[in-house]
């Protein structure tokens, strides 16, 4: 597995993967592109072939606040650390740039990345009621402060 930064081209092999897990709640191409022209931290993880196995997102909130956008990985390469991996750069990024506090949004039905945040040190300090549309599904927000 390589990280490298995702460029526009990943776009189309994102799209299937963000169908396949997030459904009716998947992001859209525009919505890619405008987090890659508004300059956001972005990361791909891609096989051997290129293939993207996953992706990743950090937006920065000066003076000292990251937030992780998302993090996905191909339902076929999960339970490979692939996602872990990911996390780990994100924060990375964010305390190589000033943040004191990293935060994200996780659907509140989703168990098991609430735990791989927690393991990096995540804490519930919300709810966003009703936030993933069209499922209505509550987002539980998280935070991790820096050491």
């Amino acid at each position: 597995m390589r990280l490298s930064r995702f460029r526009w081209w990943h776009i189309d092999q994102v799209l299937p993967i963000e169908a396949d897990l997030f459904g009716a709640e998947q992001w859209s191409p525009a919505m890619f592109w405008n987090e890659l022209a508004n300059g956001h931290h972005y990361l791909v993880a891609t096989d051997d072939t290129g293939d993207v196995l996953g992706y990743a997102g950090l937006a920065l909130a000066p003076p000292d606040e990251a937030w992780v956008q998302n993090i996905a990985v191909r339902r076929d390469a999960q339970r490979r650390g692939i996602g872990r991996v990911l996390l780990e750069a994100l924060l990375a990024e964010a305390a190589g740039r000033g943040a004191r506090s990293t935060l994200l949004e996780v659907a509140a039905d989703n168990a098991p990345a609430q735990k791989l945040y927690a393991m990096y040190g995540f804490e519930p300090i919300g709810i966003r009621r009703g936030y993933y549309q069209p499922s209505n599904t509550d987002a539980l927000v998280m935070q991790r402060n820096q050491e």
